[in-house]
């Protein structure tokens, strides 16, 4: 089975709904008369959701919330369910960023609740794994992402995991300028695939499609994209300009 290749924008905390309207279009006006062979997937702020939604109806992109609570409904302020977003018209969602884990301290057991809710509520979840500086220069990175997958993945059935995506994102890359080396970041998937095949086999490690997100840019997607167990990439930063998001998806084709 050929894996899918995935271009996810994350603007994070950026564009409002007025703003996210016009970058949502001039994203769609220029992947008109491109013949894609990837999937693109906006992952806008919730406030802005519903704009980008309007805006891209009837094209191929997609739309994906950037967290989503475990519970689907109650007494939880602030928080939005996976049901919400899928009303609004979300087919994805991110669950676990680097940011979740380590600016706002989501662990493992929250994550893993995140998750199965976003499966229910009918969502792909983009599951976000990778360590930081001192992890890597300490040796542990492997480590660290093998736990990460395996606090979080362990358990769940083959139909459910069948539907997960993973995203490897070096937490010392993201919004830094630093890039994992190609090689760096194949091996990390390579890891990754090995992880999942421990826990679900062969047959799912093999298909379970893993981005790579960290400082992406036009000038480095095609060699990132190049290496065979790179499935796509998870953009951040670079999401925010059309011209540079779309410099990115001309580097897949």
């Amino acid at each position: 089975m050929m894996r899918t290749t995935i271009i996810a924008g994350n603007w994070k905390m950026n564009k409002d709904h007025v703003e996210g309207a016009v970058l949502a279009r001039e994203i769609k006006n220029g992947l008109r008369d491109k013949q894609l062979s990837c999937e693109i997937v906006l992952i806008p702020p919730f406030t802005t959701l519903s704009a980008v939604i309007d805006v891209v109806r009837g094209s191929d992109i997609r739309v994906g919330g950037q967290d989503l609570y475990c519970e689907d409904e109650g007494a939880y302020t602030g928080e939005i369910s996976g049901s919400m977003l899928n009303s609004l018209g979300c087919t994805h969602v991110l669950v676990g960023h680097s940011e979740r884990r380590h600016v706002i301290g989501e662990g493992g057991d929250l994550l893993a609740g995140k998750l199965r809710a976003a499966l229910g509520a009918g969502l792909v979840p983009i599951f976000c794994v990778g360590e930081v500086l001192e992890d890597r220069e300490a040796g542990r990175a492997a480590d660290v992402v093998v736990g990460q997958l395996g606090e979080v993945l362990e358990g769940l059935g083959d139909e459910d995991i069948a539907k997960v995506e993973v995203a490897y994102e070096p937490v010392w890359a993201i919004g830094t300028g630093k890039t994992a080396t190609p090689r760096d970041a194949s091996e990390m998937h390579g890891v990754i695939r090995g992880k999942l095949g421990e826990l679900f086999g062969e047959g799912i490690a093999g298909t379970t499609i893993v981005l790579y997100g960290g400082s992406v840019k036009p000038e480095n997607a095609a060699a990132i994209l190049d290496e065979p167990d790179i499935d796509g990439v998870l953009v951040g930063g670079a999401s925010l300009d059309a011209s540079s998001f779309l410099g990115i998806v001309s580097a897949s084709l």
